[in-house]
């Protein structure tokens, strides 16, 4: 990103205006500006990753066909096998209990 900076003036939630003045507060930013900044830069780097992917699979059904249905829930079936379990294994978690409806 360019140093160059431009005055931005804008509306936000009040809670997002706590929470900066509360990063600059613990030191976790210099200023509510940086801390902006640093959250703009953020989203900017996840829209662009985003964006590759959805080209990438563009491409790839392109040249292959649609992903199925039941292609995405073999591979999702492989994902949860290939886990790498951090907290505990499945049968020590405490179970969600459903939502009232």
């Amino acid at each position: 990103m360019s140093k160059r900076k431009a005055r931005l003036t804008v509306t936000v939630d009040r809670a997002l205006v706590e929470a900066g003045n509360e990063a600059v507060a613990s030191g976790q930013a210099e200023s509510v500006s940086g801390w902006v900044n640093q959250a703009l830069m953020e989203r900017v780097a996840k829209d662009r990753r985003l964006r590759s992917l959805e080209e990438a699979v563009a491409a790839y059904e392109a040249q292959f066909g649609p992903i199925s249905d039941k292609e995405l829930a073999a591979q999702a079936r492989a994902d949860q096998r290939s886990a790498i379990v951090v907290r505990g294994s499945s049968k020590t978690r405490p179970r969600r209990r459903p939502r009232a409806a």
